[in-house]
């Protein structure tokens, strides 16, 4: 588990840190990270971290189990900008007995400004789209 202290004096507890940097073709012409490219930020961070504790999806998918998002929320805060460096903070909890949620946040490396809170929901799924258990993800969330 990785403590990291936040702005405001918070202690956030997250199970994986990533540290990314803000390519300038990710922005749009207003000159800040276009939000659908979050949801690729955060999606890398959820893989980086099932990898680290591993997990590997591609693996998965191979063996008929294909883990997919249905639903994400998302708090945006504040933007990023060309170049800026920041970090994403992960963890994963189960929510019932076919969905776990990953609780991610991004914060700007410098100052440690919060620019996103994000709460993504998912499941794992075999060819026929029906929902599984599968064990090494159950392993890992409880």
């Amino acid at each position: 588990m990785v403590i990291l202290k936040v702005l405001g004096g918070n202690l956030k507890n997250y199970q994986h840190k990533l540290e990314l940097q803000v390519r300038d073709y990710e922005c749009d012409l207003q000159g800040i990270v276009n939000n659908a490219v979050y949801q690729n930020y955060l999606e890398h961070a959820r893989h980086q971290f099932l990898l680290s504790q591993g997990v590997d999806f591609v693996e998965l998918s191979k063996k008929g189990i294909n883990l997919v998002v249905v639903r994400i929320e998302f708090d945006y805060k504040s933007p990023l900008r060309p170049d800026d460096r920041f970090w994403i903070g992960s963890s994963i909890e189960r929510v019932s007995k076919i969905k776990f949620a990953f609780d991610q946040a991004i914060y700007r490396q410098d100052n440690q400004q919060l620019i996103l809170q994000a709460r993504v929901v998912g499941t794992a799924i075999d060819h026929a789209g029906r929902p599984c258990k599968e064990r090494v993800l159950g392993q890992l969330i409880g």
